[in-house]
């Protein structure tokens, strides 16, 4: 039997906002889908007919250029949601959204979303914050890519993913393997392995069966690395 995470801590945060009839349209509305790694959840070019949320899993938003290079722009942990913005605008995906994992999704039809916002204020409180977390996080990720060595790259982009705002299935410790993790930092899974070695080494992070638990947020998303092979500082109480 398929497991209901519709209701589960996390995974639909935002519907603890709603009245119960906003909730029974929701339940009603959302579509459920089960992918295996590796497949396509959104394709760039399509029309964006859904709000799309993980509800278990883990996805990557990428874009492939003419080129041929690939671009990660970040990943999306379970509880997260996005496309609001596409909707919004009423534009069709401009990348490219695959499960990193086998991974439960929801998809919330764009008429029910629109809805949610012509009759809940707390529902339009939402988007917005998530609007601006999501710029946020991109501004950080652009920071990351032309400013951060490899180290420094793992550290954020694990910081990035215990987000309680838009990730809120995510608590202390995150269920993610070093080759996903390599496919969100654009590094190899040996180069991912040396990193988290080193943070683990100055008490940032600890690695666990299936994952990775960090005892303190603020410390991992304050470090920065010195650039000097082995030597690192870490900057608590900023961020």
């Amino acid at each position: 039997m398929t497991r209901d995470y519709t209701e589960s801590e996390g995974s639909c945060a935002w519907m603890h906002v709603l009245t119960e009839h906003e909730r029974e349209r929701v339940r009603g509305s959302l579509h459920r889908q089960n992918v295996d790694a590796g497949a396509m959840i959104c394709h760039r070019g399509d029309e964006a007919r859904y709000w799309v949320g993980v509800l278990d899993g883990l996805v990557k938003i990428s874009s492939v250029s003419v080129s041929g290079k690939s671009l990660t722009y970040t990943g999306v942990a379970p509880g997260g949601w996005f496309g609001e913005g596409t909707l919004l605008k009423s534009e069709h995906w401009r990348y490219d959204v695959i499960a990193l994992r086998n991974s439960h999704i929801g998809l919330l039809p764009a008429e029910c979303f629109f809805w949610l916002l012509d009759r809940s204020l707390e529902f339009n409180r939402v988007i917005v914050n998530q609007l601006n977390e999501r710029l946020g996080q991109f501004i950080g990720q652009l920071q990351i890519d032309r400013l951060s060595g490899a180290d420094e790259r793992v550290a954020r982009t694990v910081a990035a993913m215990f987000h309680p705002i838009l990730y809120p299935g995510v608590d202390r410790w995150l269920r993610i393997s070093q080759e996903e993790l390599g496919y969100l930092c654009g590094l190899s899974r040996q180069r991912v392995n040396k990193a988290l070695s080193h943070l683990c080494s100055l008490g940032l992070l600890q690695l666990r069966y299936g994952g990775i638990e960090v005892p303190d947020l603020n410390a991992l998303r304050a470090y920065e690395s010195d650039g000097a092979e082995g030597e690192a500082s870490v900057l608590r109480g900023l961020g």
